[in-house]
């Protein structure tokens, strides 16, 4: 028998511990965005030297409007500086969240690999979770890797 509670499908949690949960999908879904493009402006920048919006917008399956004002809202947060026909740059806020995001999207992948999915598949499983996942359940991703 497992240690696991049960739960049946009736089974409701207490209302704020599920607003809470839905709280915390809402933000991380928030967050996911500006991850997504401190990533992939971090790897533009380090493969290329160069990160242009349309390469942004291209690489990200999104309109060009939408990039620029995502980008206006990296630049709001601290995250980037654009310069007129050079590109965007990260500051070292946005190169510091790029580094974590790029670490947490490692661990999940590497725990699918470790669970027997398959590389693409973990890869683009991973786009989703890495954003989702807590502290809490990355170390233990990490704990559980640490054994094999």
């Amino acid at each position: 028998m497992s240690d696991l509670p049960s739960r049946s499908a009736a089974a409701l949690p207490e209302e704020p511990t599920q607003a809470s949960r839905f709280g915390k999908a809402r933000t991380a879904q928030s967050g996911a965005l500006l991850e997504d493009y401190v990533e992939l402006i971090s790897d533009l920048l380090s493969n290329g030297g160069e990160a242009r919006p349309t390469d942004i917008a291209r690489r990200l399956g999104v309109a060009h409007a939408t990039t620029i004002k995502t980008i206006g809202r990296l630049k709001r947060e601290g995250l980037a500086v654009a310069k007129p026909y050079r590109g965007v740059f990260l500051t070292r806020a946005g190169e510091d969240l790029a580094a974590r995001v790029r670490a947490r999207h490692r661990v999940v992948v590497d725990l699918l690999l470790a669970v027997g999915v398959p590389f693409e598949s973990a890869e683009s499983d991973a786009e989703g979770i890495e954003h989702h996942v807590s502290e809490a359940t990355l170390a233990a991703f990490e704990r559980y890797l640490a054994q094999g």
